[in-house]
């Protein structure tokens, strides 16, 4: 059984964690849902367990829209994603790492799986000794240390190069 956990997406121009999107969606895909029924489905199974706000929900909508063609097409050999881990215990410097992130993944259109992970366990898995640690495409990048917004922007850049192509 799929435990649910809290997946950061982009709604409008803010970040918004979810709480079971993770479980929606691999059961939207699992049953082969069409597009506009899968939607649906998302925004009913994500709002039994998050606010939304009611003026926000074509909105939510359309940020759930582009989360399942997006996990669609990485099941079915689309496109490939961009996946980026923080690795750390959601310190300061943690969190402004990814405020960073986003804002440099916004700033050049580019989609990413991002994931905030606070597990020590996990973390060591990675290899990660000292965080906040800065993970893309399973390369650990930084860790230990806030890399400037050149160095993050520079290497979403080539991660995003190598992955369409």
């Amino acid at each position: 059984m799929d435990i649910p956990q809290q997946k950061t997406i982009r709604i409008g121009r803010a970040s918004v964690g979810l709480i079971g999107l993770d479980v929606a969606i691999n059961r939207a895909l699992a049953d082969r849902l069409p597009e506009e029924e899968a939607v649906e489905f998302l925004f009913e199974a994500v709002r039994r367990q998050n606010y939304i706000p009611p003026a926000a929900g074509h909105i939510y909508r359309e940020a759930l829209r582009r989360e399942y063609c997006r996990s669609r097409d990485q099941t079915t050999g689309g496109h490939q994603v961009l996946t980026v881990r923080i690795l750390g215990p959601g310190c300061v410097s943690c969190n402004r790492l990814h405020k960073t992130l986003i804002d440099i993944l916004d700033e050049l259109g580019l989609a990413a799986d991002v994931e905030n992970i606070h597990d020590l366990d996990e973390i060591w898995r990675h290899g990660v000794m000292m965080t906040p640690a800065l993970v893309i495409n399973g390369e650990t990048k930084s860790a230990g240390r806030l890399p400037t917004p050149a160095q993050i922007k520079e290497w979403l850049q080539t991660a995003a190069a190598q992955s369409s192509g």
